[in-house]
């Protein structure tokens, strides 16, 4: 099937173009903290000349203990996103969890998330297509990649054009999931960009009784196996201190180490492209 780009605003996700990364901390901890690693990871990007969206979370409605931390908040964390992308100049990602939110959030998103455990919610689809905002859906971890076609069924029968769809890795047992490399292959037939959650790929659901373990160790690997298949973009969680951050510290990457790892993995996405245009003659 011929592939179709997303561009959002000067960044392009496409199946046949270099990677496109998605990034930034877990939640909004705190105004003044998230606008400065924002601003940090826009200064890596940069100098790496590597497109970027930063992604933003008010509110995770998900957490493993209701003690948890869920942040800011609609209201509060929207005024604060609109004026610091404006300020930053940067493309936004935001999730959004209920049919309310959606056109709300688009006010200061580019792209709307769904998150993995709402992708079927037909209601909350609906209304982020109704957005015409760029919609990014991680397939849930319930999933096989073929279901997620349904997903991208839904979003086209209201119009939706911006279509993309994440790869966040499979039940597996209790408490792991596992990462079938399949699924990138199976979902690009779909013929939308697809992305690969290198960090909520490592996640162990529940490890820590209260709280979501994982295992950053395998971010890298991960990610890596995924570029070689030629995919669209690279959506990662980032913090300045992984074991201190208030949510999905055990699967997050240090910010130090986005450098190198977006270095590494441009590398093998340049030989993917020029194997798959081997391929192709």
């Amino acid at each position: 099937m011929k592939q179709k780009d997303v561009r959002v605003k000067n960044v392009v996700f496409s199946n046949s173009r270099p990677l496109a990364y998605i990034a930034g901390p877990c939640v909004i901890e705190s105004p003044r903290a998230y606008a400065a690693e924002a601003a940090q990871l826009k200064k890596l990007f940069a100098g790496l000349k590597t497109p970027f969206v930063l992604k933003a979370s008010f509110d995770k409605a998900n957490r493993t203990s209701h003690k948890s931390f869920r942040g800011l908040g609609m209201e509060t964390a929207l005024d604060f996103l609109k004026d610091l992308k404006h300020r930053l100049d940067l493309p936004l990602l935001v999730d959004v969890h209920e049919p309310a939110q959606a056109s709300r959030v688009a006010e200061a998103a580019d792209i709307l998330q769904v998150p993995a455990f709402m992708c079927r919610q037909t209601d909350l689809l609906f209304a982020c297509a109704d957005t015409g905002r760029v919609v990014n859906v991680k397939k849930g971890q319930f999933l096989s990649p073929w279901e997620a076609e349904n997903i991208v069924r839904k979003l086209e029968s209201r119009g939706a054009k911006g279509i993309m769809l994440t790869e966040r890795g499979s039940s597996f047992g209790y408490g792991n999931l596992v990462v079938d490399m399949r699924s990138l292959e199976i979902m690009k037939d779909f013929g939308y960009p697809v992305i690969f959650d290198c960090t909520h790929s490592v996640q162990k659901p529940g490890g820590l009784g209260t709280a979501t373990g994982g295992d950053r160790r395998f971010v890298l690997p991960l990610a890596k196996a995924a570029a070689a298949l030629k995919i669209a973009g690279l959506f990662f969680e980032a913090h300045p201190n992984p074991d201190k951050a208030l949510s999905d510290g055990p699967n997050s990457l240090k910010l130090s180490a986005v450098k190198p790892l977006v270095a590494a993995l441009n590398r093998v996405d340049r030989l993917a492209g020029e194997i798959a245009g081997l391929n192709s003659k």
